[in-house]
């Protein structure tokens, strides 16, 4: 299958002025300056297949919105080579805009003081989308989105969430080959994020659009997103399948137990040992809830069993690590000593 994307050892760096503290350091700062350089990106490799739907993701600060500045030709690498759709993005700039879809978080492209439908218009115009193209993305996403109380609006009178609702359906208008969306759910309310997750994959079916998703709400990766790329620091941490990633971060599974009456300490003590002696660890016993944490494989039953031996049971549960508490779990893990 065709690349949408590719990237080999891409890089962006910034140097920054550094001034020492005081009086004297701002004295001296006229006269002499110091720079340290920043590495924003280092060195990441990956590639995006035509009509896949990939999921970037990592904290603040570890380079996910200058990796989609870079891929959008908004800022040039530092090294590295980058190649979208078969074009360089700053190179080539203007020829790329015409095949792809852009969402940035709360910087809409949507212009401020017309209305939301005379922009539909604008960019069915700017993008030279076609008659029947633009019936099926516009009629679509008026339905699914629920648009039409907006259409007549100034886009300046719109909320956070209308505005990011209207930004989605404007990035897509024109069936892009490839769409970047930078936290195209932030804002919205949990039902509406539903809609838009629901939008997004119905459209990316429809035409076959690679999907690059940033967001710090994992649930739009995993309802969205066949694949995952981790960020830390500038870095590639991991890149496969969501369930590759859980298969190599998700150690623990839990046994959760919702007692009748909270476990006495002499009951947990004895508990405890048996537990562990089956690869089982007691990780908290709050009131009527009671947690079991595991590694080994097939270790659920009989902890199961020992626990159900042990106490008044009202009821009890598997549950597998879900993916926010691992990728918390990776982001809090001490720095590798040198």
């Amino acid at each position: 299958m065709e690349n949408a994307l590719h990237v080999k050892n891409l890089s962006k760096s910034y140097q920054r002025r550094v001034r020492k503290p005081g009086l004297l350091g701002a004295v001296q700062g006229l006269f002499s300056s110091q720079t340290e350089e920043l590495h924003a990106v280092r060195n990441i490799s990956f590639s995006i297949k035509r009509g896949e739907r990939v999921g970037l993701i990592g904290e603040n600060g570890a380079g996910k919105s200058t990796t989609l500045k870079m891929l959008t030709g908004i800022l040039v690498p530092t090294e590295g080579t980058l190649e979208v759709l078969g074009r360089v993005p700053w190179k080539e700039r203007r020829q790329l805009a015409l095949n792809i879809g852009v969402v940035f978080g709360q910087r809409p492209q949507l212009l401020w003081d017309i209305p939301v439908r005379e922009t539909f218009r604008l960019l069915k115009t700017m993008y030279r989308i076609p008659e029947e193209i633009y019936q099926v993305t516009f009629t679509e996403a008026v339905k699914r989105l629920g648009l039409e109380p907006l259409l007549g609006t100034a886009v300046r009178q719109l909320s956070l969430g209308q505005r990011m609702r209207c930004d989605l359906a404007a990035a897509l208008l024109h069936a892009p080959a490839i769409a970047f969306l930078d936290e195209p759910t932030i804002g919205l309310d949990l039902s509406v994020k539903e809609q838009v997750r629901e939008y997004i994959r119905d459209m990316q079916k429809r035409f076959g659009t690679s999907l690059l998703i940033t967001t710090h709400d994992l649930k739009d990766i995993t309802e969205v997103c066949d694949r995952l790329l981790l960020l830390d620091k500038g870095k590639l941490l991991f890149d496969g399948s969501i369930r590759e990633f859980e298969r190599k971060f998700a150690n623990e599974s839990r046994v959760v137990a919702e007692l009748h009456q909270p476990a006495t300490p002499a009951s947990l003590k004895k508990m405890g040992a048996e537990v562990k002696r089956h690869g089982g660890k007691i990780v908290a016993s709050e009131g009527h809830r009671l947690i079991v944490e595991y590694r080994k494989e097939g270790a659920a039953p009989a902890l199961t069993q020992i626990i159900l031996k042990r106490q008044k049971v009202a009821d009890l549960t598997l549950e597998k690590t879900d993916i926010e508490t691992i990728v918390t779990r990776i982001y809090r893990r001490k720095p590798d000593k040198k």
